[in-house]
């Protein structure tokens, strides 16, 4: 196996934010004929059959989230007929990619700008269930943004000795601004670093934003490529560590999670949770670690894309499906929210008094 710490040259950007990944698609859509040739049938049996087989042939996680992909062919094939409308297929092939419950697939229509992601109602749910504007009026002093991005902003938690950072991408160019924020509240008796809401992005972002907090140099995982015909063809291991860096924190950290904390941001807790001086609260993350291919079309010009890759533990497990599981499950509700109050961090502040003294 090769042992790997994170470099720039061994790392794929896993999430792309939304409004990108749309004009990638608007750019890409002029280049369907050079990829797919002149010669594809543009019917609905077509379209369905070569989807269905290239997520046979190359997507990375049906052994993993233990999905049958031929059974599925079977019940979406008998649903799917040559006169049947745009929008009754686009239905049906939303379907199929949903059974696989894995963000990193989704199909996207040029024309009705009609974009699903496979897996995503419980991620969008929680947007209901985080207030940023809360935070700042009834938790946060100094609250600053160090980007218009919002990438990193951090603060103090009012009246209490609590370092705050929020981090809602790891897409960011510059990861070194950790640093800058270290050194404005590393004298606080813990730290709270919330990831709700944070889409992804770079592992290799993560890893940097990590190792500012590491305590060890650790094995953290595993990646595997596809690259047979078979389910289980893959390509050999290579092994990622975590590393040091700079002046670290190593005081108590409560990670804040739920289930739109996704991607790069489930690579950069998979770091974070090997650490003693680390906790994380709230609700499991999305389960979504893989890169996404490139993107692929339909000879009717649909996008689509998918997870080629299976991320494994240093004992050989997947979290992939089932998210990081929190040291303390709590999760906010709209009754929550409707009465400010935001019951996850307050969670927080109860666990750094009773277990350290901090408050």
């Amino acid at each position: 196996m090769e042992h790997l710490f994170i470099t720039p040259f061994n790392i794929m950007t896993k999430t792309i934010p939304y409004l990108f990944l749309l004009l990638i698609l608007l750019i890409s859509f002029s280049c369907q004929e050079v990829i797919l040739g002149p010669d594809e049938e543009n019917t609905p049996q077509n379209n369905f059959d070569l989807m269905w087989q290239d997520f046979d042939l190359h997507y990375a996680l049906f052994e993993v989230r233990q999905r049958n992909w031929d059974s599925i062919y079977t019940v979406f094939d008998a649903r799917i007929d040559d006169s049947m409308s745009d929008e009754d297929l686009f239905e049906s092939l939303k379907e199929m990619i949903n059974y696989l419950d894995d963000t990193h697939c989704y199909i996207y229509n040029p024309y009705t700008k009609e974009y699903y992601e496979s897996g995503s109602a419980l991620n969008l749910e929680a947007i209901d269930l985080f207030s940023l504007d809360l935070l700042q009026e009834k938790y946060v002093d100094g609250y600053t943004n160090l980007s218009e991005n919002v990438e990193f902003a951090y603060g103090q938690i009012k009246d209490k000795d609590i370092g705050y950072i929020y981090i809602n991408g790891m897409g960011g160019i510059e990861p070194d601004q950790i640093d800058v924020i270290l050194d404005e509240i590393r004298d606080h008796a813990a730290i709270i670093l919330d990831l709700r809401l944070n889409g992804g992005g770079s592992d290799l972002f993560s890893a940097r934003v990590a190792g500012a907090f590491a305590d060890k140099d650790t094995l953290i995982y595993t990646v595997q490529n596809r690259n047979g015909v078979e389910h289980d063809d893959f390509d050999d291991k290579l092994e990622y560590y975590t590393e040091a860096i700079g002046e670290v924190y190593t005081k108590p950290v409560v990670v804040l999670t739920d289930r739109f904390t996704v991607s790069a941001a489930e690579i950069f807790l998979l770091h974070m949770n090997a650490f003693d001086h680390v906790t994380q609260i709230g609700d499991y993350t999305s389960g979504d670690f893989s890169d996404v291919g490139n993107g692929r079309f339909l000879p009717n010009g649909w996008y689509y894309a998918y997870s080629i890759q299976k991320f494994l533990l240093p004992d050989g497990s997947s979290l992939d499906g089932i998210g990081h599981k929190p040291d303390i499950y709590i999760k906010n509700t709209l009754d929550n929210m409707a009465n400010k109050e935001d019951k996850v961090i307050e969670r927080a502040f109860q666990f750094l008094f009773e277990e350290y003294g901090i408050k």
